[in-house]
């Protein structure tokens, strides 16, 4: 390992014993629930169930970002320690805490002359996130240096594959990312949503399918034509959901019988209280490594 602190926010949406096991530090986001603060932490101060059942009941949620301050705080002790940051944040498509993570940089560039400090913009969000600092973080165990991690990261990060559809259009609506009407009748004919995230880093929506098995069979579609040597794919494969995770299995146990070069079984995880606060429960993401967004 290179002596440099590789980093990024919770909002990866991985496991506590993932970023401890693969030496990767991160930043929490926070979120309200009823008015009342959390912090994002993975969900080990609220259960996600928890969270979830909250949403389903009617709870109020809103997000909010890391700011200069407390990444100012973060990063500091690690540059201090002799150490320089190596730091990827979320999509800048769909937070502002880019934004922040360059201010704090700034800041603390005239305070520690001689350290370095990167700021990726990652263009990907939850356990696709998640999904980019595992692959950084196998380079770094290589011996990547600092700056060479950087440089391929910046080069490689758009050949991430996010699809996800989701069962409930309710928060979506809510939230914006579909209009009132057509949400209306998206829940009146059983409509599932296939979306991606494009090359802005941005949360679109691609097809709009009749039921969660033909979503399922669409997104698995898009799978075998965009992955890395398509069926002979020997990558990794994260899954993520929202309160859902029969249906993460079901799309799980397709992969695997579909893909049997995948490095590893389908690791399912949940989406986080940051994510999870936009796209309520019922929402199943695939993540690969494959063709690059265009």
């Amino acid at each position: 390992m290179g002596d440099y602190i590789l980093s990024c926010c919770s909002t990866a949406d991985m496991a506590k014993e993932f970023f401890e096991k693969r030496d990767i530090s991160y930043v929490c986001f926070h979120y309200f629930l009823d008015g009342v603060e959390h912090i994002d932490d993975l969900g080990q101060s609220m259960p996600f169930d928890k969270f979830y059942e909250a949403m389903e009941n009617g709870a109020d949620t809103k997000t909010s970002q890391v700011n200069v301050g407390e990444f100012t705080d973060y990063f500091r002790p690690f540059l201090e320690q002799g150490k320089d940051i190596l730091h990827v944040t979320l999509s800048s498509g769909i937070s502002g805490a880019w934004n922040s993570a360059v201010t704090a940089k700034e800041e603390l560039e005239q305070e520690f002359p001689d350290r370095k400090i990167y700021i990726v913009d990652s263009l990907a969000a939850s356990s696709g996130y998640g999904l980019l600092m595992d692959k950084m973080a196998d380079k770094r165990d290589e011996g990547m240096s600092v700056d060479e991690l950087h440089q391929w990261v910046e080069e490689n990060k758009l050949n991430l594959n996010h699809w996800f559809f989701t069962t409930d259009l309710t928060f979506l609506i809510k939230g914006g990312r579909v209009s009132k009407i057509s949400g209306w009748f998206g829940t009146a004919l059983d409509i599932c949503p296939l979306l991606t995230v494009n090359q802005e880093g941005k949360l679109i929506p691609k097809v709009k399918v009749r039921g969660k098995k033909r979503v399922i069979k669409e997104t698995l579609k898009k799978m075998e034509t965009l992955a890395e040597n398509r069926l002979d794919y020997a990558g990794k494969c994260f899954i993520s959901n929202s309160a859902c995770y029969e249906d993460a299995r079901t799309v799980a146990n397709l992969i695997e019988e579909r893909f049997p070069k995948l490095k590893g079984n389908v690791v399912i995880n949940s989406i986080g209280t940051t994510i999870g606060s936009h796209t309520g429960p019922g929402t199943v993401a695939v993540f690969f490594w494959g063709d690059k967004r265009e």
